[in-house]
């Protein structure tokens, strides 16, 4: 496992982190994790050298951090750097954001986080929290011993990136990257800009929530062009590790078998490793891939639950992949079979509750139609 220093730390951050929002479930419920199995991936990957441990409130419908808090007995919260993040959605008055840190702590079973993040922030949620002190509050928590690192996750553009990066002495910050979603929020640049800041950088979605895993033969075909004949998890992991200010790359991994493989991979996540001709290749896989994926969902579910109970995100994930696997028929028999009735597009009855969650800013309510009516 290669290791990368946090500068104005103590923390030296494995480059693999461990996601914890894809733990698996029981029966297909998001919200029942399978809690034997996630926490022996936890405790797998803490004896294995990933240390970097990242959950989130809203995660497995609020149920991630009370799992993780689980798996971190035993001796296994010294060995990691415990990450999670401030629901900022829910904050309303200032003492709101004290109350929902001490609701983690609790589940988490832990006096302190090491790093703490305002959780998803845009410019909305910005223009909510920034008044009501949410600097102010991490100041005090870091002050109280509550947390020990500030830091917080954004999607939106690089503008808006800056002026939260100009608003106080972060050390890290969390952004949305791979090699696919360059052009779709602030990615190369906001690293360049967090190194100049001294501020360290951590990756989400590089494999653009499993889709970069599971690519068809006429991508591969392109990969194969490069006769190292290195498989598409390798390649998404390296591309995001090449970028030296990148501190830790985290990976939502769901089953036990995709932690033993990715921590295989994570000796070759090395820094300015990508030859011109490499970076060319996945500049190639990229235009091919942007020609054929068509809602551009990661899978994240911050739009879950649906107060209908649709599927939004597995709708998505079908409509995609019909067009990147060029299968419609088999896309088509897992929407009719597999979904019921209520799980399906069509059951969206427009309400909206979706539409402010979701970080891609996605049309929800208009891709659905769309969905429906390629697979009814």
């Amino acid at each position: 496992m290669n290791y990368r220093k946090i500068k104005n730390t103590p923390f030296e951050t494995s480059i693999l982190g461990l996601g914890c929002m894809r733990f698996p479930v029981i029966d297909g419920d998001y919200g029942k994790i399978d809690e034997p199995a996630a926490i022996e991936m936890i405790r797998y990957a803490l004896d294995h050298g990933i240390n970097y441990i990242d959950t989130a409130y809203p995660y497995h419908e609020e149920n991630s951090e009370r799992l993780v808090g689980k798996a971190l007995q035993d001796g296994y919260r010294e060995k990691a750097i415990l990450v999670t993040k401030s629901p900022v959605w829910k904050v309303e008055k200032y003492e709101d954001f004290e109350k929902y840190l001490d609701e983690q702590l609790e589940k988490l079973q832990t006096d302190s986080i090491d790093i703490y993040l305002l959780h998803a922030l845009n410019k909305e949620r910005w223009d909510i929290i920034e008044p009501l002190g949410c600097l102010k509050f991490l100041d005090e928590m870091i002050e109280k011993g509550k947390i020990k690192a500030a830091a917080f996750s954004i999607h939106d553009d690089f503008e808006f990136y800056k002026k939260v990066m100009d608003s106080y002495d972060w050390t890290l910050s969390m952004i949305q990257m791979n090699y696919l979603d360059i052009d779709e929020q602030t990615t190369v640049k906001a690293i360049d800009y967090a190194e100049k800041k001294g501020v360290a950088t951590a990756i989400m979605e590089p494999l653009k929530g499993g889709q970069l895993a599971n690519l068809p033969d006429s991508i591969n075909q392109i990969w194969h062009e490069d006769e190292s004949k290195q498989n598409p998890v390798l390649r998404a992991l390296k591309w995001a590790a090449n970028f030296e200010n990148v501190k830790v790359v985290l990976s939502g991994m769901s089953t036990l078998d995709q932690i033993k493989e990715n921590i295989g991979y994570s000796d070759e996540m090395i820094a300015n490793q990508l030859s011109q001709e490499e970076l060319d290749l996945y500049t190639k896989v990229k235009e091919t891939i942007d020609s054929r994926a068509q809602i551009p969902c990661t899978d994240c579910k911050y739009c879950m639950p649906c107060p209908e109970g649709v599927n939004i995100p597995g709708n998505f994930k079908l409509y995609n992949l019909s067009y990147m696997y060029e299968d419609v028929e088999a896309r088509k028999e897992t929407y009719q079979n597999k979904f019921n009735e209520e799980q399906k597009a069509n059951a969206c009855v427009a309400c909206g509750a979706c539409i402010p969650k979701c970080p891609q800013n996605i049309a929800i309510i208009d891709d659905l139609k769309k969905v429906h009516e390629r697979f009814a």
